[in-house]
């Protein structure tokens, strides 16, 4: 399904470079996706993927509930716009995401040849996008992307702080603390 993001379209008229209008306005869908993962007891973190100014996938943390480790926003993101899409070649599309992306899925941004990062708060302790490492922009890598910094951050950095103020204080419970650990049965 795509999404329009009237939002960033003026009159009807198409925007051809990136400004911070537009990229504001990604990352409040973004902070949308966020905020039901919070809603979840996920940690709040969302991802829209972006394409021709619209959006042809979202994510939000789903780790707890399907008890995934690789169920990060980013992720979910990718790959619901590659199947949107058809392609896992992702060249023309742009990820708006709340938090500096880790590791694993600043590859993931590598391996689908993504155009462009946009990220809202750092993360010191596993953001692999400038903080921890540059995996996004190393050079010895074949791909290599844009990245703007800083957008909507203390927004973004706001709902983490307070997600894990309240998870410390008792005050929300993740999903497994609520009883579902999503444990499988084995066959």
């Amino acid at each position: 399904m795509i999404y329009d993001c009237d939002l960033v379209r003026g009159r009807g008229e198409s925007m051809k470079a990136p400004d911070r209008e537009a990229d504001e306005a990604f990352m409040r869908e973004a902070l949308v996706e966020a905020r039901k993962a919070a809603d979840k007891g996920e940690v709040p973190v969302g991802a829209v993927l972006v394409c021709d100014e619209r959006i042809v996938g979202r994510g939000r943390n789903r780790r707890e509930a399907a008890q995934d480790p690789v169920a990060h926003a980013e992720i979910l993101a990718i790959r619901q716009g590659a199947r949107h899409l058809g392609s896992w070649r992702l060249e023309d599309c742009s990820l708006y995401v709340t938090l500096e992306p880790c590791a694993m899925c600043a590859g993931a941004l590598v391996n689908g040849r993504v155009r462009r990062l946009v990220y809202g708060a750092t993360d010191p302790k596993a953001g692999f996008c400038g903080s921890l490492g540059d995996l996004v922009q190393d050079p010895r890598l074949n791909h290599r992307l844009e990245v703007e910094s800083g957008v909507l951050a203390a927004e973004s950095a706001e709902l983490l702080r307070g997600f894990f103020a309240e998870l410390r204080s008792g005050e929300r419970k993740t999903s497994k603390q609520r009883g579902r650990s999503g444990s499988l049965k084995t066959v």
